[in-house]
């Protein structure tokens, strides 16, 4: 979006002078941040369209459904005190800014277009005095505020909400809806299906929401969402479920809630009701062009989140299954020209010659058709293998060359890093890590480290600062910079940590250790000999 005017963005929207006909915002805190909806990079993933014509089917047997009530505010009283705003502050460094309404054809180049005014009148001085406090590369860094939402989720103070919420956060407060202000501590965070889980302490027991069963929620249901639009805290707004399924192509996890109730900038991590009160979503996107609900909103279904949630609190990170294949749907051209009928199924485009998949059998052009018995799709194929835990085996069904088999697969942990919880400033126990053994040393990831390796301020894990020359290090291709952030596939996030994992490892008599290693060409696993040798 180019050339946004300097009122818009003084005003806090997403508006254009370009105006897009589609807009994704994503419900960020302190800016939406707004992107083109085109056809996704991943065009594997994309949904195949739907057959013109169908069968004529006998309409499904009617359930029991809620009366229109007069009035939402018995069921808003008793949810409202499980719904929190959460405040955010954090530090921009030179040259960023909190405006993140800047679209994917923003170049350097481009900047706000001052409006005209009269030479000399006030308002020509208030834009000039502002266009002189904008950020710029060699500027000081900032602190910028930010609001959001979430809800309360067991009595000893866990809170869900979006991780873009307070992604980067220097400092997370919670305001209870009696007003009471709370410092928050991030427990655990996933970028993948933006989600989060803070912590607030004292005042126990804390009100509580549940989760429900998202499946069970059908479009035409109605929905309350509940929320801190434009930092007005404790809306509530209704609607309706307007469809299921959606992929917004945010991700490879797709599986969206659309609702018309109204969401805006503000409701990120804000829950969306049933009218048994029972959360089936998290409120995360809008389909605008505006920044503004124009009764097109996007929650992650529950069933989707619950598992998710649970490993952040447990662990304060994801792991996810992984079996090392890339996949698109099965189109009407695709099944006639292969000769399966009817269209269905997940064809495999790419195998990783070291996946799970691959030492199972499967070959690229093999059609996936069901996974433990139930039938598959590219487009939820990996988020259903993601949701499996490492080490387990899952019997996938296979279509290949005119005949049906099995494979059985035993998923994997997902090679990619996990996004993990801020690493508290004082930690205890040594910075540094020599293994002379080894012939390597590692070190915490401060300030220091990142400024000298070029680290990430998300990075996490523990960064290697020495390498002896032909020691076992040096051999198996550690270098400095390079970052490990798992230890026999436990997250490890400072040397005494690592420590803790290699003792382990030789009480366990074992004779190499797997690392996890992040380095200038992504992420690759290191078997590192123990003995030294």
């Amino acid at each position: 979006m180019k050339h946004r005017s300097v009122l818009a963005a003084l005003m806090g929207s997403c508006l254009s002078a370009a105006p897009l006909a589609r807009t994704l915002c994503v419900l960020t805190p302190c800016a939406l941040a707004s992107y083109a909806l085109a056809p996704s990079a991943l065009a594997p993933y994309a949904l195949a369209p739907r057959a013109l014509a169908e069968p004529a089917i006998s309409p499904p047997a009617a359930r029991a459904v809620h009366a229109a009530p007069d009035s939402y505010a018995d069921l808003a009283a008793r949810l409202l005190p499980a719904v929190v705003n959460i405040s955010i502050s954090a530090t921009l460094k030179p040259g960023e800014s909190d405006d993140d309404d800047d679209g994917p054809d923003a170049s350097p180049e481009d900047g706000p277009q001052v409006p005209q005014f009269p030479p000399g009148s006030p308002m020509e001085k208030f834009f000039h005095d502002y266009m002189n406090r904008r950020p710029t590369p060699s500027g000081p860094p900032r602190k910028m505020q930010a609001l959001g939402s979430g809800f309360i989720i067991s009595p000893d103070g866990f809170i869900v909400t979006n991780n873009h919420v307070i992604k980067d956060a220097d400092k997370v407060s919670v305001t209870l809806q009696d007003g009471t202000v709370l410092p928050a501590r991030i427990v655990g965070r996933d970028s993948r299906t933006d989600l989060a889980v803070i912590k607030i302490d004292g005042k126990a027991p804390f009100p509580t929401v549940a989760f429900g069963d998202s499946d069970k929620a059908r479009v035409g249901d109605r929905v309350l969402a509940i929320g801190n639009p434009f930092g007005l805290s404790g809306t509530v707004t209704n609607g309706i479920v307007s469809s299921r399924g959606r992929d917004i192509n945010h991700g490879l996890y797709d599986d969206y809630i659309q609702t018309d109730a109204s969401i805006n900038r503000g409701n990120s991590g804000g829950p969306l009701f049933d009218l048994d009160g029972q959360v089936i979503g998290i409120n995360t996107a809008i389909y605008s062009s505006s920044g503004g609900s124009i009764g097109i909103g996007f929650a992650i279904p529950a069933n989707d989140a619950r598992g998710v949630i649970e490993q952040l609190r447990r662990d304060g990170h994801v792991s996810r299954g992984w079996i090392g294949v890339r996949v698109q749907n099965v189109t009407h051209e695709i099944a006639d020209s292969i000769g399966l009928k009817p269209e269905k199924g997940a064809m495999i485009a790419t195998v990783d010659p070291k996946g799970p998949a691959s030492a199972a059998g499967m070959k690229t052009g093999d059609v996936i058709l069901s996974l433990d018995g139930k039938p598959i799709d590219g487009h939820a194929l990996p988020r259903l293998v993601a949701e499996i835990a490492p080490g387990t085996r899952a019997r996938f069904g296979l279509w290949r060359k005119g005949k049906t088999r099995e494979a059985l697969v035993t998923v994997k942990a997902s090679p990619e890093a996990p996004d993990m919880p801020p690493t508290p400033e004082k930690t205890k126990g040594p910075s540094t890590l020599a293994l002379a053994d080894l012939g390597v040393t590692f070190a915490a990831i401060d300030d220091a480290n990142r400024t000298k390796y070029g680290l990430s301020d998300s990075q996490r894990g523990v960064v290697v600062t020495d390498v002896t020359q032909d020691g076992p290090a040096d051999t198996r291709g550690l270098q400095p910079g390079d970052v490990v952030t798992e230890v026999q596939q436990i997250a490890v996030n400072a040397p005494e940590a690592l420590s803790k994992e290699l003792a382990r490892a030789r009480a366990q008599k074992k004779h190499t250790v797997l690392l996890l290693v992040q380095g200038q060409d992504g992420l690759r696993w290191v078997p590192l000999p123990l003995s030294g040798d």
